[in-house]
């Protein structure tokens, strides 16, 4: 599914930006056939030298279709970037665009954004701080690899869908933070490339996912010593 071999997609010329097109059509449907993705929400975008290509309005991940991407700069100016196919008039990205440009000014090493309303994620965004020591956000820490692969997971302050509010509470975390929560909205997850950004986005779901099943039964977490332990070495 990814854009590439770890090199800035669409950098060599026209064949790159077909095969970003490629895989970013190929995600989508992945992503909406796991049940991530419902009705016409979620967004995604890749990295494309100096633009960025991005799902677009009005579709969904399920029906998107390479053709309906839209390309822009990214910078704040809207429209194609120069010398990126896709003239003025051409598709519209998502409304979330400010979102997916704070993610990449934040994290120059990031060349994918996955945005998603999945079910549990939306749930976790939706919670208070967990209470016990060592919590992930307003999860338990209850597995080891969620520790890891997941970090801290901040949660954005709450700012309308498509708002600059909600960009610049995503500019203040995604720096030291490639996944989080947008309170009261769904996830955010930037990676090296679209195949990472995924796997970390289905990792949050499931670890979502693991923390509502278990809510008010009684479980055992970690203890904070072994979060400790686990963050080590993850650093």
């Amino acid at each position: 599914m990814s854009a590439g071999d770890g090199r800035t997609a669409g950098e060599d010329g026209p064949g790159d930006e077909t095969r970003a097109r490629a895989a970013l059509v190929a995600t989508a449907r992945h992503l909406a056939s796991q049940g991530l993705s419902p009705g016409s929400s979620g967004n995604l975008s890749v990295r494309l030298g100096h633009a960025l290509l991005l799902t677009p309005t009005g579709s969904a991940l399920r029906r998107v279709r390479p053709e309906e991407l839209a390309l822009a700069p990214l910078g704040a100016a809207p429209g194609p970037a120069p010398g990126a196919s896709g003239a003025a008039g051409g598709p519209r990205p998502s409304k979330e665009l400010p979102l997916h440009r704070a993610v990449y000014a934040a994290r120059p090493d990031a060349r994918a954004v996955v945005h998603l309303h999945s079910p549990a994620a939306v749930a976790a965004s939706c919670l208070e701080p967990a209470r016990r020591p060592g919590g992930t956000g307003p999860l338990e820490a209850l597995t080891p690899y969620a520790v890891m692969r997941l970090g801290d997971l901040p949660v954005a302050p709450y700012a309308a869908p498509g708002s600059d509010a909600l960009a610049a509470g995503v500019a203040a975390l995604a720096g030291a933070h490639p996944v989080l929560l947008l309170a009261n909205h769904g996830s955010l997850v930037a990676g090296p490339d679209l195949d990472a950004a995924v796997d970390l986005a289905e990792e949050l779901e499931a670890a979502a996912a693991l923390a509502l099943a278990l809510h008010g039964v009684p479980h055992r977490a970690l203890g904070a010593a072994a979060v400790a332990a686990l963050r080590a070495r993850r650093g």
